[in-house]
């Protein structure tokens, strides 16, 4: 579908449509062309909790064939499951997805400013220099990056494990912040996206799923419709 976007095959209200545009009741849609039907669901969308295991791709296209996530979820007749933000293939834990590209989307929106919080657990000292320009900032490749907190969580020996919390997700930010540092990540976990924390009890490769009045909270929450009503079924045809 964003192919087609792109390629200015969809048309609404006579205008060529742009990704992530909403539409609603009395829109007219045409692809190459062509004017199509448009049916609106009252259901609410499914939002998931899933417990990441290290190993596991987010992604359904990965040309070395690795595991990916999306084996591990719920099985849909209609519609697909759509991960909020992604973490690479060495990191655990917290992984949102849902059956609402919008939500997703909003859910992934720098404007609305989700904290995103990890369990690192380091090999060796990190200096106090170091921790202080984690949390001041530091130049990366793709820009300035920052931690917003940084705590202390135990550890024994050689291993130290912390607390930390940013408020976006590039890719493998948080390795390259500490590698930027000199010092090596041996274990990565997320323990929090926003509103939501790691269940302690969700074992990894487990799915929990909001019920209905926690996703009704989190549609208001952002600003969201809970449903549209449905439209009646009717035959369009070009004139």
């Amino acid at each position: 579908m964003e192919a087609l976007i792109g390629a200015g095959r969809i048309m609404v209200n006579g205008e060529p449509a742009h990704i992530g545009q909403t539409v609603s009741l009395g829109d007219r849609i045409k692809v190459n062309g062509k004017l199509v039907q448009l049916r609106f669901s009252d259901r609410l969308p499914r939002v998931i909790l899933y417990h990441k295991p290290e190993g596991e791709i987010v992604s359904r296209n990965d040309p070395d064939h690795r595991p990916n996530v999306f084996t591990s979820l719920p099985r849909m007749s209609a519609g697909r499951w759509v991960a909020v933000g992604r973490l690479d293939f060495n990191t655990s834990g917290l992984l949102l997805l849902t059956t609402s590209g919008d939500l997703a989307n909003r859910l992934m929106h720098p404007r609305y400013q989700l904290v995103r919080e990890y369990a690192v657990r380091i090999l060796g000292e990190l200096p106090d220099e170091a921790r202080l320009r984690l949390l001041e900032g530091i130049e990366l490749e793709d820009g300035p990056a920052k931690f917003s907190s940084f705590q202390e969580a135990g550890g024994e020996g050689a291993n130290r494990w912390y607390r930390v919390s940013l408020f976006e997700g590039r890719n493998r930010e948080v390795r390259r912040m500490f590698e930027a540092v000199g010092v090596v990540v041996s274990r990565l976990m997320r323990v929090r996206y926003g509103p939501f924390l790691l269940p302690p009890g969700l074992k990894r490769g487990q799915v929990q799923e909001l019920p209905e009045a926690e996703v009704k909270k989190l549609l208001a929450d952002f600003g969201m419709a809970e449903a549209q009503p449905e439209r009646p079924a009717r035959r369009s045809r070009e004139r």
